[in-house]
């Protein structure tokens, strides 16, 4: 496992936390057999309480201390360091779950201990990709996607693919893209022609990467930037721009919730990969780890998309939400909805944090240059 990751995952954590929102802490002490969980907040917090949090407190009896942080580690060392150690699990991307383990923070977890999947097969063979980490058990995955207001273009003739979000001339107007490399290359080498699968074995060359940010260039008089997880809705339903990237889940929650008249482009989505992770040094060890056998389980895996449209990490749990649709929490059908089901996968770039972690502060420099020149 690499020990560095890219200086720009500050950058990304934070508007991660922005997109997500914060709510209240929800305790600030703990008794013997409760459990303190720290995640991201706000309506994906939400969705962790309804799926697992509630049941687990009811199955055992104890409590679950839900706070709320950044998305860095830093406030975890400061804690290891200062010896006075208040969270048990953490709520981590992919990248974290890969430095925190490095670097000693979190526990290496028993895998074999996990509930498989119905017909028996193993949690790590039951998820779509491998764990990131051996410290590291299954969330979610969200992704970033490109949409546009679907009563803004004549019936036939809307968006299909990531093409035609740098087709200026066929679809014309101003585009909204974030300010960050994340993303933002993967997506420019797929409207370039690159398979969805190979897209990092271009971004790996000089040549590959000139590429892409050739492919930026084409629509570079036509960028609106943001930064917040809110804005690019904002941009497209006031018209400012035609298309934007954005979250997958605030699209979502926009068309389920608000009934917005948005569309998602799911070619050549970017895949992100959401881990619990165990702090190292819990005095809650084996109440932690039952809480995270549970959350990790195929039934509470499913459970989370009826509050929030993001997608298991376990194929088993696509499975539960396919058999038992409508399935989000007001009726609708969740499915269509899912960033990772079965139908969209072979034109989406699975994010490879290992890249990102060797290759991403240089990148970070040159998108920035990019976009001040």
């Amino acid at each position: 496992m690499p020990t560095k990751y890219f200086r720009g995952l500050s950058t990304v954590l934070s508007y991660r936390a922005a997109a997500i929102g914060f709510a209240a802490v929800l305790g600030c002490s703990t008794a013997q057999g409760d459990v303190t969980v720290t995640s991201w907040g706000g309506v994906y917090t939400k969705s962790q309480q309804k799926a697992y949090g509630k049941p687990w407190e009811k199955k055992t009896g104890n409590k679950i201390i839900w706070e709320n942080y950044n998305g860095s580690l830093d406030e975890l060392r400061a804690q290891l360091d200062a010896g006075k150690l208040t969270w048990d699990i953490m709520d981590v991307l992919s990248a974290n779950a890969i430095v925190g383990c490095d670097e000693g923070l979190f526990e290496e977890l028993p895998f074999e201990k996990f509930v498989p999947a119905p017909d028996g097969t193993s949690m790590v063979k039951d998820m779509i990709v491998p764990p990131v980490s051996n410290c590291a058990a299954p969330q979610i995955f969200w992704s970033y996607v490109i949409f546009y207001d679907k009563t803004r273009f004549p019936e036939g003739a809307s968006p299909s693919s990531m093409a035609d979000f740098y087709d200026v001339r066929k679809f014309p107007g101003k585009r909204g893209i974030h300010e960050w490399a994340n993303a933002n290359i993967e997506m420019a080498l797929v409207a370039d022609g690159v398979e969805p699968r190979k897209v990092y074995d271009v971004m790996s060359t000089n040549e590959g990467m000139d590429r892409a940010f050739a492919k930026l260039d084409t629509i570079k008089e036509n960028v609106v930037l943001w930064s917040d997880g809110a804005k690019p809705l904002e941009l497209v339903k006031s018209g400012e721009v035609v298309m934007a990237i954005a979250y997958n889940g605030r699209v979502g929650t926009a068309i389920l919730v608000e009934n917005q008249h948005f569309e998602i482009v799911w070619d050549g989505q970017v895949l992100e990969q959401e881990y619990l992770v165990m702090v190292k040094g819990t005095k809650n060890y084996d109440e932690a780890l039952n809480f995270m056998i549970f959350a990790s389980a195929p039934e509470q895996q499913a459970s989370q998309a009826k509050w929030i449209n993001y997608g298991p990490m376990r194929k088993s749990g696509l499975d539960i939400i396919a058999a038992n649709e409508p399935f989000f929490y007001d009726g609708q059908n969740i499915m269509p909805h899912i960033p990772n089901r079965k139908e969209v996968m072979s034109r989406s770039v699975i994010a490879d944090p290992y890249w990102w972690a060797d290759n991403g502060a240089r990148v970070a420099v040159r998108f920035a240059a990019w976009m001040d020149n």
